[in-house]
């Protein structure tokens, strides 16, 4: 049992201590970027905060969100862990099977999830603010989004390969191992209402993208991430669902640049529309399906620990 592994810290005290070290994880990433970017672009560091990015600055950009993801997200949380618990990979859910029904009812929920992310985000368009704090959350998006172009290029079969891994998986690893295997995972320990904690951690996911336009959307899916990792208690699948959200983004995007748009007018296509709302049953259902596939039988939710929940060992992959 992982509490008998522990080093006696407190979940409360490691979910603080885990903010602490992200922080400073983040800006150590920042700093060891600056050189990165300097070096392989030639350009001043602020020529990358004015968002003077383009497709010759990919390879920076690429190292950049590798040394981000794996330094600013990944590290921490591991470190933390290590610090609480003598078995830290299992203690942030790197163990068990994944049943391949879980596998599948993941597939599902994503595909759902991309629907109401889309309403979500229609949301977020109509909710009045002034022409001023519009126009400013615009360029923060225009910068993000000369980012993301940078990094992804798709100007081949390889760009694209590399994409899905750059912006795909690694990401999905590296912030589920943050934000659920860490933030989440320690919160619900130390307050024991899961609810509380999958709300404020998908709060901490959506803010620290620093995106207005997309803040409700992805608060809905690290609602629908935080849910699949409580139920289950595995890692992996949420890893899954997150990568499986970010490659149907990529695959989408790949098909318009081969009908000759730019990845900027791909962008723009994405367009939030209300319509999502009929998705948002399916989305519950679909969960409430894999809760039933994954909840250990006849656990009372007050003693359910995520430990405890070894799925069927049988039917695994």
């Amino acid at each position: 049992m992982l509490e008998q592994d522990s080093k006696g810290i407190s979940y409360t005290g490691g979910f603080f201590m885990l903010i602490a070290f992200a922080f400073g994880s983040l800006i150590l990433a920042y700093l060891l970027s600056i050189p990165v970017w300097t070096s392989l672009t030639g350009k001043s560091i602020d020529a990358w905060m004015d968002g003077n990015i383009s497709g010759e600055d990919k390879n920076a950009m690429r190292l950049i969100q590798l040394i981000t993801a794996v330094i600013g997200f990944f590290l921490p949380a591991v470190l933390t862990a290590s610090i609480l618990n003598r078995r830290p990979m299992n203690l942030l859910g790197f163990q068990g099977k994944i049943s391949w029904k879980q596998a599948g009812l993941i597939f599902a929920i994503v595909v759902a999830a991309l629907f109401v992310s889309g309403f979500f985000g229609w949301v977020n368009d109509i909710i009045p603010i002034s022409d001023e704090w519009r126009a400013r959350f615009q360029r923060m998006e225009d910068d993000y989004n000369k980012q993301v172009v940078a990094i992804i290029a798709l100007d081949s079969p390889i760009d694209f390969l590399v994409a899905l891994v750059i912006m795909a998986f690694l990401p999905a690893l590296c912030e589920e191992t943050l934000f659920r295997g860490g933030f989440q995972n320690f919160l619900t320990r130390a307050t024991r209402i899961p609810w509380l904690s999958i709300g404020i951690v998908s709060i901490m996911f959506s803010l620290l993208h620093f995106s207005y336009f997309g803040f409700l959307p992805r608060l809905a899916l690290g609602i629908m991430l935080g849910v699949v990792y409580h139920c289950s208690g595995r890692l992996w699948l949420c890893i899954l669902a997150h990568f499986l959200n970010n490659a149907l983004a990529l695959t989408v995007m790949y098909a318009y640049k081969l009908q000759g748009k730019t990845l900027e007018e791909a962008l723009k296509e994405a367009t939030p529309t209300w319509v999502g709302i009929f998705a948002v049953p399916v989305l519950v259902f679909l969960l409430y399906i894999f809760y039933k596939a994954s909840y250990r039988k006849n656990a009372k939710p007050a003693q359910f620990t995520f430990e405890q929940n070894p799925g069927n060992p049988s039917d695994g992959i």
